[in-house]
C-alpha cells in the first residue's frame, strides 16, 4: 500500500497560507545558520570531524552499544532493549503502570512520535503531555509535527491564538507571542507537578561514561528528567558515541545547523538517578535503546550512512521540496530529505518508496548535512531499489514492491535503443518522418508542458547536410 504523498503533496500546495508560512520561517532558519558559519573552512573541518566521529561510532556500534549498558548499568541507569516500536511502546508503558503512574510529561523527542507512543499509552489509559511549547501546540490541535526541531512552524501565531482560545478554558483569543507563550508556560508547569513520570528523548549518549545527553531551549527537558520521581529516556540505537570528547564538537554542529545557535540555552548531562544528599533528580532513571529497522540499515555498506544523522533538521530548511509542501504532506513522522532516507527503510519501500520521488535532486540536502551524508545518493539508491528486481543483496524491507512491468520493458527499450547505433538510427529516422503521429499526451509530464515533437530531420542528417554544403561551398571557392 502506497502513502498518500502525491496527493498530499498537491493539496499543500494550492494552501497559500500554509506556504507562506514556511516561505518565512525557512528563509528564516537558512539566514541563521549562514550568519553562526561566517568561515566557510571553518564549517568544512567541522562537518569533516562530525562525519569521523560518527563513521567511527558506526564502524564499532555493537561493541559501544554493549559499553553504554555497562556503563549506565553501573551508574543505576536501568537499561531496555526494544526491538520494534511495539516493543518500546510495552516498555516504558510497563514501567509506568509499575509505578502505578497516570500522568506523563514528555520532552520533545522524535523517536517518541515514530513508535506513536502518545498514542499507546492514551489507550492504556495514561495521559502523556507534550512539554516542548511547539509539541504542546501540535499536540493541542491533535497534529504530528511538522517539523523535527519546530514541530509547529506551520502554523501563523494568529492561528495558533485561535487554537488556543478554543482548546483551553478561560483564555481570550490574543496575537501576542508572549501571552501566549505564558499561557502554554502556566498549564505545562502545573502537569510537571502532578506528572508520575518523565519522558525524554537523547541527543548523544556517550559509551565512555553512560551519560545521556539532552539539548534544549525551554527547560522543559530539565524539567521533564528531575521534578518526577521517574525518568524514562528514550532513544535510537545510533545515538550513541564513543567518548565525552566527541560531544563538543557534535554539539556545536548540532546547535548551529539546527537553530544557528552557537550553544543552546540548556544541555543536560543525566548520569545517575538522585544520589543520597541530593536535593533533586529523579528516584530511577531508564533508558529505553530502539532498534525498529536500524539494525537492517546498518547492514547495507552505503544506505548505513543514514544512521549518521543528528536531527537538526537543517536538510529540511535547504530542501525547495519540503519548503513548498510542508511536513505533513510527506505524511510520515520525518519529513523532507532526512525523511524520505528514513522512514522507506523503517516501514519499508512499498509503504513509503513513492516519497523518494519527491525530490529534485538538486543536492542541497547534501551540501549542508553537519555530518556530510550524502542524501541525495540514499534517495536515489532507495528510488532504485523500490523498481528493482529482488535480489538478496538489497536488504531493504519492500525493495521490488513498486516494480512496474511498462516501466521496466520502456527503460529496456530506451537501453536496447541507446547501445545499438543501428536500432537507434532507424528510430530517430522513422520518429522524424512520422512525427505528426507523436503523442500529445505522455502522462504527468505533459501536464504543464507541451509534449515533445521530433524534429523534421534527425541531427545526424542534418549534420550530414551542412557538410555536403561546405564542401560544395568551398570546391565553388564560395565562403561558409
Amino acid at each position: 500500500m502506497q502513502n498518500q504523498f502525491r496527493k498530499q503533496a498537491i493539496d499543500a500546495l494550492a494552501d497559500q497560507q500554509l506556504r507562506d508560512n514556511f516561505r518565512g520561517a525557512m528563509d528564516f532558519l537558512r539566514d541563521k545558520r549562514q550568519s553562526v558559519f561566517p568561515e566557510q573552512d571553518e564549517l568544512a573541518e567541522l562537518r569533516t570531524l562530525g562525519h569521523q566521529i560518527k563513521a567511527n561510532t558506526l564502524a564499532q556500534l555493537p561493541d559501544l552499544l554493549e559499553q553504554l549498558e555497562a556503563t549506565c548499568s553501573q551508574n543505576g541507569i536501568q537499561v531496555h532493549w526494544a526491538e520494534t516500536a511495539k516493543q518500546g511502546c510495552e516498555i516504558i508503558e510497563r514501567l509506568i503502570s509499575k509505578h502505578g503512574g497516570k500522568l506523563a510529561v514528555k520532552g520533545k523527542s522524535m523517536v517518541s512520535e515514530e513508535v506513536g507512543l502518545n498514542h499507546h499509552l492514551e489507550n492504556h489509559g495514561i495521559e502523556c503531555v507534550e512539554s516542548d511549547m511547539g509539541e504542546y501546540i501540535v499536540q493541542l490541535a491533535n497534529e504530528t509535527p511538522s517539523h523535527i526541531i519546530m514541530p509547529a512552524i506551520h502554523k501563523s501565531k494568529e492561528q495558533i491564538a485561535h487554537l488556543f482560545e478554543d482548546k483551553i478554558a478561560d483564555v481570550d483569543y490574543t496575537d501576542n507571542v508572549d501571552e501566549l507563550i505564558g499561557t502554554g508556560r502556566r498549564i505545562l508547569r502545573e502537569k510537571f507537578y502532578k506528572a508520575d513520570i518523565g519522558i525524554s528523548g537523547v541527543n548523544f549518549a556517550v559509551a565512555e561514561t553512560g551519560t545521556l545527553c539532552l539539548v534544549e531551549n525551554e527547560g522543559n527537558g530539565r524539567m521533564c528528567t528531575t521534578v518526577p520521581a521517574v525518568h524514562i529516556a528514550i532513544t535510537g540505537i545510533e545515538k550513541v558515541v564513543a567518548k565525552l570528547a566527541d560531544i563538543p564538537p557534535l554539539l556545536s554542529l548540532l546547535t548551529r545547523s539546527a537553530t544557528g545557535q552557537n550553544i543552546s540555552t540548556y544541555f543536560n548531562m543525566i548520569s545517575s538517578p538522585r544520589k543520597t544528599g541530593e536535593k533533586d533528580g529523579p528516584e530511577e532513571v531508564h533508558l529505553v535503546l530502539l532498534d525498529n529497522g536500524r539494525s537492517r540499515m546498518y547492514q547495507d555498506e552505503l544506505l548505513q550512512q543514514t544512521l549518521r544523522c543528528i536531527r537538526c533538521g537543517a536538510c529540511m530548511n535547504h530542501c525547495p521540496v519540503y519548503s513548498r509542501i510542508g511536513g505533513h504532506a510527506y505524511g510520515t513522522v520525518y519529513p523532507g530529505p532526512i525523511g524520505q532516507v528514513v522512514m522507506p527503510q523503517i516501514e519499508g519501500l512499498e509503504k513509503h518508496g513513492e516519497m523518494t520521488e519527491g525530490c529534485s535532486l538538486n543536492g542541497a540536502c547534501g551540501e549542508v548535512c553537519p555530518v556530510e551524508i550524502p542524501l541525495p545518493d540514499l534517495i536515489r539508491e532507495l528510488r532504485q531499489q523500490k523498481s528493482a528486481l529482488p535480489s538478496e543483496q538489497r536488504t531493504t524491507k519492500g525493495a521490488g514492491s513498486q516494480r512496474k512491468v511498462k516501466e521496466a520493458i520502456a527503460w529496456k527499450l530506451w537501453e536496447s535503443l541507446n547501445r545499438s547505433p543501428l536500432l537507434y538510427s532507424a528510430f530517430t529516422f522513422f520518429a522524424s518522418r512520422f512525427r505528426r503521429f507523436s503523442p500529445r499526451s505522455i502522462g504527468p509530464w505533459t501536464r504543464f508542458r507541451s509534449a515533445p515533437i521530433p524534429a523534421a530531420r534527425t541531427l545526424h542528417e542534418r549534420i550530414k547536410k551542412r557538410n555536403q554544403q561546405s564542401q560544395q561551398n568551398r570546391a565553388s571557392g564560395g565562403e561558409l
